[in-house]
Parts: structure tokens; sequence; C-alpha cells
């Protein structure tokens, strides 16, 4: 039977998926967090300056590595003479194999005359259906965090994936900018959450039969409260098997394998390759050259 997953990243939210899959899957557990909105340099700084001291441990378990979005970072596409076409038929109506008329998901909207391709924020609509628990709401780094260990617990006996959905950071950089103090501090809470995760599964004798993986679904720009050309992460795991930097289209395929999943079942066929494997795809389409921090001073110091 062909198996059809969607990995997606969603908001403030927790899924977990209790499985039990064939003898010839790896035993391990799955734990992906987001730090939402965790620039790659700044976090790079930070862990420069000893303040994300599970990440520098779990990095050094396994491996942290750059990745790159192609593409669009934000939630809604700009509308371009090249990308009309494209957008304007994915608003029209469409029919199903049964012959039903399924309403669009997008439309394009117009925002101080500038058009975009814009899904309504329903991050959940798939998601939610095909989860054993999905939690959206929480917002607060504490009580994502509570939530996890209370989760883990309760789970402890199966084998388990969770999604885990930090965005604090992601919301002081728009309030404070990427530069703040704000900031800085949140991704210091990202880092003391994630740890007490760690140290719950340590505690139950898990750890060894899990695999975290720390990423972002984007960075933030320089200095700004918005990230509308901040296409440069990272993933930090404790696996030992990931090889090379990439794209963020491949840690899906990294997580679906990592959890046993024979990637040549999934349809539609996924777009990134895993991090496991080696990568001959020509240079990633991401825009201008990486930022580099400011030499001035920065309020985080």
């Amino acid at each position: 039977m062909t198996a059809k997953f969607k990995l997606c990243l969603l908001i403030y939210c927790l899924v977990v998926f209790c499985s039990v899959l064939n003898a010839a899957s790896p035993d391990k557990n799955v734990i992906l967090i987001g730090w939402d909105g965790a620039q790659r340099e700044h976090v790079i700084q930070a862990l420069e300056k000893g303040q994300l001291p599970t990440l520098k441990k779990l990095s050094k378990e396994g491996k942290l590595v750059k990745i790159d979005i192609e593409g669009e970072a934000e939630q809604k596409i700009k509308i371009t003479d090249e990308n009309r076409a494209k957008y304007e038929k994915m608003t029209q109506p469409r029919k199903n194999k049964e012959g039903k008329v399924n309403k669009p998901d997008g439309k394009i909207i117009d925002q101080n005359g500038v058009e975009y391709y814009f899904v309504p924020g329903k991050p959940h609509y798939n998601m939610s259906k095909n989860t054993d628990l999905f939690e959206n709401g929480l917002v607060l780094d504490e009580k994502v965090g509570k939530r996890v260990i209370e989760l883990i617990e309760q789970n402890k006996d199966k084998r388990f994936f969770f999604f885990v959905h930090f965005a604090e950071v992601d919301h002081s950089g728009h309030k404070s900018g990427e530069n703040s103090k704000e900031y800085n501090d949140a991704l210091i809470s990202n880092d003391k959450w994630t740890g007490k995760i760690i140290d719950k599964l340590k505690k139950l004798g898990i750890y060894k039969k899990t695999l975290i993986y720390i990423t972002a679904d984007h960075g933030f720009d320089e200095d700004q409260t918005g990230h509308g050309n901040a296409p440069y992460v990272f993933l930090a795991t404790n696996a030992k098997n990931i090889i090379r930097d990439g794209r963020r289209q491949d840690v899906a395929p990294t997580i679906l394998e990592a959890f046993g999943l024979d990637l040549s079942q999934i349809e539609p066929k996924l777009d990134g390759i895993p991090l496991t494997k080696e990568d001959n795809r020509t240079a990633a389409k991401i825009g201008p050259t990486e930022i580099k921090k400011k030499v001035k001073k920065s309020k985080t110091d």
C-alpha cells in the first residue's frame, strides 16, 4: 500500500503520533523541535557565547548543519509576471476524481499595491485529523515545554513521533527586532525547554532510543522585525548519520527515513534528499548572498 504523508510546521502546537511499525524499521522515537524564526547567524553567535548549552551538547553528540530555504520564507507569495498564471489557476475551483467541485485553498490579495497569493491560516486542516493528538494555541515556551514533558511520560512505553513548536523567538523578533535582547532571550528559552525535554527522556531511560532534530521554518532579517528575506536556518541533531548541509525540503525525508519509513513508497514523491545521502543537485536558488552579522555591538552583548 502506498503511504501518504505530509510533514508540516504548525503554529504553537504539539503533534503526536504513537505508532507500531514493522519489525524491519529502526526502533527509534523521533522528536522534531521547531525554533520558529531562529536566524542561523544569531544562533551561531549565541552558541559561541555559551548561551545555548543544550544545542551545543546535542550537536556534539550528532551534527549541526546549515539549512537554506529555496523560494519564499514568508507564508504568502508575491505575484510576479512569471508566476501569475500559476497562482491565478490555483485560485480557481477544481473538480476531484468523483466530480465534486472543491473550493480553492488560496486567494490573491492586494497589500499596499502589491499582490500576493495567500492561503488563509488553517495549518491543521489536514494534520489535525491524522494524529493521535493535536494541540494548538499554547504559544508560550513554558506551556509547550511542560505539556511535552507530560505527554512523554504518558507515552514512554510506546514508540512515538512528536513535533514541538516553540514560537517565542518569532514573536520577539516581530515585536523587538532580531538584534534585540528579547530575541536573544527567547533563543535561550528555546534552548532551556529543549533541555528539559531531553532531561525527561533521560530520566525515563528512553533518550538513547530517541532521535532529536531541531530546526526552524525561517530565519529573521538582520536587525529587522520581519523575515521577508530570511532563508538561512539550521538543523541540529543527536543522530550520527547526517553528512552534509542541505535545504529545507531535505528535512522531511531525513526525519521520515529516521523513523523507518520507505521513502520510495511515499506519494507524491518528496522534493528533498535525506541529509544522510550525497547531494548532486545544482546550487540552491536562494537569492541574495548570505547575511553576515553587523560589526556593531548588538543589544544582546
